[in-house]
């Protein structure tokens, strides 16, 4: 297709594509989906290699969120049988962060619930990156806590943080249909406090909340402009108990073919994989690899993911390498451009994840995600974690709650995490 041979070219440019041509990708037929794939992978493989960044969420606070996201199961009013608790202590956290760190994440996202710290959460998120920081020197730390005010994104660098999260989750025509608690407006501000303070700034969006193809594109050339280092995309995971349970609109098709859109707008951002992948990508999870150099590891916030050891054998099956922590994440030009996040091994950042917490980020995945949803916690942890009986398989667009389950284990359980 003449199409995609223009976007290579232009993703190997670092040149935007037209609105028209990022329209045009969403609109291919199936039939073109796996040339549509292969293009973006030659973006993908251009700047990023094979490797594939891992990263590991730990939910500090979750629940009781009084901000009204309606794809959130933290939120004000969900009726979601989520884990609830208040803040880990710093040695809880880094426990936490461990697990992942050992399962071969290479950052670590440290998300809470709620509109945005107050002073006194700042300094307690700081302990914790110091605690993390004293037991493994080399991890990348992202914070994920809501709304930034003035000084906080300064203090949190100061701290040790490396990249801060804050998705703009969907298009600024719809942000008032999905919250009214704050604005689209306020989400780019605190994303522009994380630039200003040296911080890397991560910033993605959730698809499946019932958006147009434009309103996917407008968010995606939104994130260009704001040119964060990182952009999760999440897939909405509809939790019972929320707004958006009905709302079952993905395909791993179409999935698919939103991260090769966003590739070729954001070819050499590292592009994660985030909330969502196990529910909506299913098995095709290990063919957004070619489009997506960035996953992460084991569970979300309130939701289980896939096993931790499972992420590891999909990477290699599908003929990629994690990540090390010595290792660049971001393209030369990038990391000269920043002169932190993902400027040098094994120090700063080099990329981030879910977008924490209910309130200003979205459900599902965690730092950089969002897309977290976690339900009901019906179906038998069997089933969850692939011992029970195989599922009949669905139709397009049908509702597969049979893959979603609340998470029980890891932060704020006495259980192991998955990792």
């Amino acid at each position: 297709m003449d199409l995609l041979n223009m976007l290579v070219d232009k993703g190997l440019r670092r040149e935007s594509p037209t609105r028209e041509e990022a329209l045009a990708v969403l609109a291919t037929s199936d039939d073109d989906l796996l040339d549509v794939v292969a293009a973006a992978g030659k973006v993908r493989r251009h700047w990023f290699g094979r490797r594939v960044k891992l990263n590991y969420l730990v939910n500090l606070k979750s629940g009781l969120c009084p901000e009204d996201c309606s794809y959130c199961s933290q939120r004000l009013g969900s009726k979601a049988e989520i884990l609830k608790y208040t803040w880990l202590k710093p040695d809880q956290a880094s426990q936490a962060a461990a697990a992942g760190v050992a399962g071969g994440a290479k950052r670590v996202c440290l998300v809470a619930s709620g509109r945005g710290p107050t002073d006194r959460d700042v300094d307690r998120v700081s302990d914790t990156i110091k605690a993390i920081k004293e037991q493994n020197e080399a991890v990348e730390v992202c914070a994920c806590l809501g709304l930034l005010s003035d000084g906080q994104a300064e203090r949190l660098r100061e701290a040790g943080a490396d990249a801060y999260n804050h998705n703009l989750n969907t298009s600024e025509a719809t942000y008032g249909d999905i919250t009214t608690t704050h604005t689209y407006a306020d989400r780019v501000d605190t994303v522009n406090k994380a630039h200003a303070a040296g911080l890397s700034a991560c910033s993605g969006l959730i698809a499946g909340m019932g958006e147009s193809d434009e309103d996917l594109v407008d968010v995606v050339f939104s994130l260009r402009e704001l040119d964060p280092d990182s952009v999760p995309v999440n897939f909405l995971i509809p939790m019972e108990g929320t707004p958006l349970a009905k709302e079952w609109h993905l395909t791993p098709q179409r999935c698919l073919r939103i991260l090769a859109m966003t590739r070729f707008v954001c070819p050499d951002v590292e592009v994660r994989i985030a909330g969502g992948r196990e529910v909506h990508l299913r098995t095709m999870q290990p063919l957004a690899l070619n489009l997506a150099n960035s996953i992460f590891l084991g569970d979300y916030l309130t939701s289980e993911g896939q096993a931790g050891h499972a992420d590891l054998e999909m990477i290699a099956d599908a003929g990629f390498e994690v990540e090390g922590a010595g290792e660049v994440t971001l393209p030369e030009h990038r990391a000269a451009e920043r002169g932190g996040c993902g400027s040098h091994a094994g120090g700063s950042c080099g990329s981030h994840a879910d977008d924490g917490a209910c309130g200003p980020h979205a459900e599902g995945g965690g730092c950089g995600s969002h897309a977290d949803g976690g339900a009901c916690g019906s179906v038998p942890a069997e089933a969850r974690r692939g011992t029970g009986a195989p599922a009949e398989p669905a139709a397009a667009g049908e509702a597969r709650t049979d893959l979603v389950a609340v998470r029980r284990r890891g932060a704020g359980t006495d259980l192991a995490p998955n990792a």
